[in-house]
């Protein structure tokens, strides 16, 4: 069921936008040092009927691209003219890290970690504030798409406050194969919501600085799917849908020497505690050091790169009830969105 009607006014960067309407607003930040002025582009699209109000925003980490490509193809789905409700959709919030292709803000900070903000502190916080105060500020629900970090890929996942009932109920209609009950961590956007009362997603999918086919699809089907869920959209006829399995707890495999890095698994593969997941070697050819589960699970995220140091993350095991069930959802998760004939997000 959806929240209370919003009011039929929408006001965002000082600009209204009425039911019925699509628009793109720029809202201002500041200059660069060599005074370029710099916008966050904001797209709502507001139907005519009454409804919940859903962000979904990408980007809060700069180079993290899925999330850009997948608010792309969202927003060119003809789904969208029959919206009851309104979307607002913000592919890029951290536009500064976005230019320079990095993770954080040009003074280092991590926008994820500097939610609410501040009118008066850093430029993380500033930034922080304007899109609680412009975009929060009028909405119901949030779903937030990352990636892993860089040199490191994840397993298409939801995160969230599975406590909530109307949380855990979006976060099974999204159809990732896995959903973690993460706990929120102190300045994120999803703290900052959860402050507010305010359900959230958190979608990760890949790694940074690349586009993944499968993890692009699934998260504008999932997105489209939360909307149904919300009654923002018709619901779907098509009964098609990965069942996710809740993890019940999860951890970083790690590194037990430095080199080069050999892989045995795959992610989204089923392991048991103790086995060799992959091995760590000298660039001299010895001596070799085996890389152990330490518990039973699924690969939800692995390193990319193929050169660790002593104790860096390799694996990220999720432990589940039903490995084997999660590993043949995992399949048939994997089977639907590289097959070229499905489609970017309608059912």
């Amino acid at each position: 069921m959806a929240k209370a009607d919003k009011p039929a006014s929408l006001t965002i960067g000082g600009e209204s936008v009425a039911p019925g309407e699509r628009r793109t607003i720029e809202l201002p930040l500041s200059r660069v040092f060599s005074h370029v002025d710099l916008n966050m582009p904001v797209q709502i699209v507001r139907g005519r009927r009454p409804g919940p109000v859903l962000c979904v925003s990408a980007g809060v980490h700069g180079d993290e691209l899925n999330g850009v490509e997948t608010i792309r193809r969202l927003m060119k789905q003809s789904a969208l003219g029959r919206i009851r409700g309104t979307l607002i959709a913000v592919p890029v919030v951290n536009v500064f890290g976005f230019l320079q292709q990095t993770r954080y803000l040009p003074d280092r900070r991590d926008l994820n970690r500097s939610f609410p903000g501040s009118e008066s502190g850093s430029l993380a916080a500033r930034l922080a504030n304007l899109f609680m105060t412009e975009v929060v500020e009028h909405c119901d629900y949030g779903i937030d798409l990352h990636t892993g970090a860089i040199h490191r890929t994840n397993l298409p996942q939801i995160r969230a406050t599975l406590d909530d009932e109307r949380t855990l109920e979006l976060a099974r209609s999204f159809g990732a194969p896995v959903i973690i009950d993460a706990r929120v961590r102190d300045g994120s956007l999803r703290a900052a919501l959860h402050a507010r009362g305010i359900p959230m997603l958190l979608y990760e999918a890949g790694e940074a600085l690349r586009f993944d086919e499968v993890s692009i699809r699934a998260g504008v089907r999932g997105v489209i799917s939360v909307m149904r869920e919300l009654g923002m959209l018709p619901k779907s006829r098509s009964r098609r849908r990965t069942e996710p399995t809740t993890a019940l707890d999860s951890s970083w495999v790690r590194a037990p020497d430095s080199g080069i890095f050999r892989s045995r698994v795959r992610l989204g593969a089923r392991v048991r505690k103790g086995d060799t997941l992959g091995t760590v070697v000298s660039p001299f050819g010895e001596p070799e050091a085996a890389i152990t589960a330490h518990l039973s699970g699924i690969v939800i995220g692995m390193s990319q790169i193929p050169l660790l140091n002593e104790g860096d993350a390799a694996y990220h095991v999720a432990q589940v009830e039903r490995p084997t069930h999660v590993e043949k959802a995992v399949e048939a998760f994997q089977d639907r969105y590289t097959t070229p004939a499905s489609t970017e997000g309608e059912d």
